[in-house]
């Protein structure tokens, strides 16, 4: 079973292997086979929406914390342009679990703030995990500042497993 689904995903990931077996059959016989590539993707389309229409708390929660969520860079490269990053808090150092800067969002300038965890172990351990160290908050209020002073919206993105 892969890692990355969940175990209420798995008729998604069958849908998955079917779609990806009847591409690579297709390949290897050069056959046609657009309509039931098609049908097998508007059934993996209709199957995780209505998966993700019944979902318990439980599952909402396992949803939330699934290792593939995105983090706020993630979120930064999609709805973000033109992103200035800005490091460290002017008195100790620069916390790297706290992510923060200018960009725009559409035409607005925006001040982002937010958590970043990392996705394998050695981004992990230099993002601490995504748990900032007080250094990280003084940038974080550091930011704020700068945004008031200069009177920009600030978007911020928690994703934390402590307080």
């Amino acid at each position: 079973m892969n890692p990355n689904f969940l175990s209420f995903e798995l008729p998604i990931l069958e849908l998955d292997a079917k779609i990806e077996a009847l591409g690579s059959a297709a390949t290897q016989a050069g056959a046609d086979v657009t309509e039931a590539l098609s049908q097998l993707q508007n059934q993996r389309k209709n199957e995780i929406k209505s998966i993700f229409s019944k979902l318990t708390p439980s599952q909402i929660s396992q949803v939330a914390r699934h290792p593939l969520r995105p983090y706020t860079y993630d979120y930064i490269k999609h709805l973000a342009t033109d992103f200035q990053e800005l490091h460290g808090d002017r008195a100790y150092a620069d916390d790297k679990s706290i992510v923060g800067g200018l960009a725009r969002i559409g035409d607005h300038p925006v001040m982002i703030i937010g958590h970043q965890q990392g996705r394998d172990t050695k981004e992990k351990i230099l993002r601490n995990f995504g748990m900032p160290r007080p250094e990280g908050y003084r940038k974080a209020l550091r930011l704020m500042k700068l945004a008031e002073r200069f009177n920009l919206p600030i978007v911020t993105f928690v994703d934390t497993p402590g307080a």
